[in-house]
């Protein structure tokens, strides 16, 4: 079988993680061998990056900064998690990928669609198979990732401003790249969303 990378990216506290999770037992009933994975992470280095990623004050890093940043780990993910696992005719499932640095570092935190694209180019050069944005209120979702207290909440702490133009820009994604982009409501309970993913990705695999 052919490899096959879907991506869930949307706002955070959007219930990504819980669908990644979904999809890998959906996949896994299908007979099909499934990695799944996050960033920034995935890989032993990736991991390391993180760290420096998510934890800190908001103005830790600039937005040039933080772009290298996730870039590195991306790379160090490709290369270490996601190429091989391809390559075996795995699915892959990523808790966010490339379009969450287009959106906020590209977007929301900056002008620096440029050279989050650049670096893309340079150094990814792949993209998902399907990637599925998980859409819904800012205050709401804001409101669960702090709850969550993880001591990862970098990005929460920019506050509900910052949040709303986060999902302005996973909107402005899905139109840029119709193709592969799903856009989902994400408001409603975990097990009503999922069957609407698992449409998506069989269309896709069609």
């Amino acid at each position: 079988m052919n490899g096959f990378f879907i991506t869930l990216e949307g706002i955070d506290g959007a219930g990504k993680s819980t669908q990644a999770r979904a999809l890998a037992t959906w996949f896994e009933g299908e007979g099909r061998e499934v990695v799944l994975t996050r960033e920034p992470g995935g890989s032993a280095g990736a991991e390391e990056i993180r760290r420096l990623l998510v934890e800190g004050a908001p103005d830790r890093w600039s937005g040039e900064t933080e772009t290298l940043l996730f870039t590195a780990a991306r790379r160090d993910h490709l290369e270490r998690v996601i190429t091989p696992a391809l390559a075996a005719g795995k699915v892959v499932i990523s808790d966010r990928f490339a379009d969450s640095t287009r959106v906020y570092q590209g977007a929301a935190r900056g002008e620096l669609r440029a050279l989050v694209d650049t670096l893309h180019k340079l150094a990814i050069q792949r993209e998902p198979d399907l990637t599925l944005i998980l859409d819904m209120d800012p205050d709401v979702a804001l409101s669960r990732g702090l709850a969550r207290a993880s001591g990862e909440d970098r990005f929460e702490e920019e506050g509900a401003a910052f949040q709303h133009r986060l999902r302005a820009g996973f909107k402005a994604l899905a139109a840029e790249y119709p193709s592969r982009c799903r856009l989902v409501d994400a408001s409603r309970p975990p097990a009503e969303i999922t069957p609407d993913l698992i449409a998506a990705t069989q269309e896709r695999l069609a």
